[in-house]
Formats: C-alpha cells, sequence, structure tokens
C-alpha cells in the first residue's frame, strides 16, 4: 500500500471504530434507561433516533468504505450495493432532519412565553412520533434513486462519464440530466433543513446571551438558576452540533457540486468529500456523550461495573 491508500484506510478505520460503538452505545443507553429508570424527555427521543440514523450511516459507508480501502474487493453483488447506497443515503438525509428537529425543539424548549415558537412546546412533544414517521417516510421516498442506478460493476469494467466511484459500489446514471437534477434536488433539500437548524441556533446563542446578560444583572444564586443552566447547556450542545455539521455538510456538498461540473471526478477529491460525508457519524456522539446527563451516567455506571471489588480488610469474622 502507498501512502495515499495507508492515510486513507487509517481515516476510515479511525471514524468506523469510533462511530459503530459510541452510536450503539448512546442507543442502548437510552434504551436502558426508558426501560429501567424514567420516561426520557423528547430531546433525549430524538437523540436516540439522531444515533440510530448515524449507526446506521456508519454501517452502511464507513465501514464498507474501510474494507475497501484495506484491499477488499467484490464485497456485494447488485442487490447488495443497491441496499448500501440506498441505506447510507436514507440515513444521511434523516441524520441531517433529526439534528434539525433537535435544533428547533431546543430553540422552542428555551424561548420566552412572548415568542411565536412558544405554542410549539406543547405541540412538538404530542406529536413527536408523528414528525419521526414523517420523517423517516420522506427520507425513504426521496433517496430512491440508488435503488434504480447502483451497481457492483460498472458495464464492459469501464466507469462510464455521469457516474460516482464509491469504490464498493458504483452509481451510474444514463445521461447529463439526471446526473444534475437528481444532484441538484438533494442539495436543495438538505440546503432546507441546513438553513433551518441555523437559523435555530442562531435564535438560542441570541437567547442565551440576553439570559447570561439578566443572570449577571440580577446576581442570582446558583441554587436558584440550576434548572436554567441545564437547560442552557443542552442548548450549547445542540448548537455544537449545529455548527459542526454545517461545517462538514459545506465541505461535503462544495466538492458535490463541483462533481456535478466534471465528468469524471478525481479519487483523492471524492475521498475528502467521502470522509467529511461520514464525519458528522463519528463527532456526533462524542458530543452527545460528553454533554448528556443520562448517557454520562451509564458510561459512569459500566465503569464501575469493570472495576475489581474492593475487600475490606478492616473487619473480622465472627
Amino acid at each position: 500500500m502507498d501512502t495515499r491508500a495507508i492515510v486513507k484506510a487509517t481515516g476510515f478505520l479511525v471514524l468506523t471504530v469510533i462511530s459503530i460503538p459510541s452510536n450503539l452505545f448512546i442507543c442502548c443507553a437510552f434504551l436502558h434507561t426508558r426501560l429501567t429508570e424514567a420516561k426520557l424527555t423528547p430531546a433525549d427521543i430524538i437523540l436516540c433516533h439522531l444515533a440510530f440514523a448515524n449507526l446506521m450511516s456508519a454501517v452502511t459507508r464507513s465501514f464498507p468504505q474501510m474494507l475497501t480501502a484495506f484491499g477488499c474487493q467484490n464485497l456485494f453483488d447488485d442487490f447488495g450495493c443497491k441496499l448500501f447506497v440506498y441505506g447510507f443515503r436514507v440515513f444521511r438525509g434523516l441524520s441531517i432532519k433529526l439534528t434539525c428537529l433537535l435544533s428547533t425543539y431546543q430553540a422552542v424548549l428555551v424561548s420566552p412565553a412572548t415568542s411565536k415558537l412558544n405554542s410549539l412546546k406543547l405541540y412538538i412533544p404530542k406529536y413527536l412520533w408523528h414528525i419521526f414517521i414523517s420523517l423517516y417516510v420522506f427520507c425513504f421516498i426521496t433517496s430512491v434513486h440508488p435503488i434504480l442506478y447502483s451497481s457492483s460493476k460498472p458495464f464492459n469494467n469501464t466507469i462510464p462519464p455521469f457516474s460516482f466511484n464509491h469504490e464498493f459500489c458504483y452509481v451510474i446514471y444514463p445521461d447529463y440530466t439526471a446526473f444534475i437534477s437528481i444532484g441538484l434536488s438533494h442539495f436543495f433539500k438538505d440546503f432546507a433543513f441546513i438553513a433551518t437548524m441555523a437559523g435555530m441556533s442562531g435564535y438560542i446563542l441570541i437567547l442565551l446571551y440576553r439570559h447570561g446578560k439578566r443572570v449577571k444583572s440580577l446576581r442570582s444564586s446558583d441554587h436558584g438558576n440550576s434548572g436554567s443552566r441545564a437547560e442552557s447547556k443542552a442548548s450549547r450542545a445542540v448548537v455544537t452540533l449545529v455548527i459542526l455539521y454545517t461545517v462538514f455538510f459545506g465541505v461535503d456538498n462544495a466538492i458535490w457540486l463541483y462533481s456535478l461540473t466534471i465528468v469524471r471526478v478525481a479519487p483523492l477529491i471524492s475521498d475528502i468529500r467521502v470522509f467529511f460525508s461520514i464525519l458528522y457519524t463519528s463527532v456526533c456522539p462524542v458530543v452527545v456523550i460528553v454533554t448528556n446527563p443520562k448517557v454520562k451516567a451509564k458510561l459512569k455506571i459500566s465503569r464501575l461495573k469493570k472495576l475489581p471489588p474492593s475487600t475490606d480488610t478492616s473487619s473480622s469474622s465472627l
């Protein structure tokens, strides 16, 4: 393996090793909390679904990309290619929409009673499962093009124009019209949700700034502001996720738009785009584990269970 291949394989290996176990742990932590302790908050339920979407994105893209980078060939037949490429498009889109839903709900949660968003405080929790079903159905319906155009091998073993080489699979469009129209439709669809979550995050930052000035002026006690501090921490965590996703989305889609203007994309440019398209699946769970109290509590419990039991040498038998 040359230097580029080693760097590529190592990068995808790191992403896979982080994303799959950490997202799986978050899902299990929330499910265990729901079954054994108490009802989850709407934000926790959204985070659980977000972790599941990131987990499936890693399984359908990061994992096969890692295997291919280490030299594994012919991973899938045509059906496997259609399934994995379609699955990645579905769950990548779902990850965007769930992050947007999370930022919207957090903005509603911290909004003052006089805000127009205040009416959504009861609406979102009440119809949360309806929103989930709508988002899942929307993503499954609007991501069908890989089923039509994905293939395990190009025709006559030559990569035709207007195609994407994922190395383990190929997405081959019939003509330039399909190539550009599908690409732009995905871009504008994702951009609408990115713009919404960016707007909500900006609104959250304004509220946090005003709240910080109010707390300083009133010199409130720590005890009296424990609840608001918790909401502020949760809001900062959500804003962090949105900023990270916006940066990764920007790099990914800048390369995506560039690829729509040329017949064939250079392998290095394609590798950079793929890396940024799945980077969120590794960074997001780290932010959730560090900032979410329920997940942190489960992590501490799992660490304590691994510690050897202490022996009391000072006690004597009767």
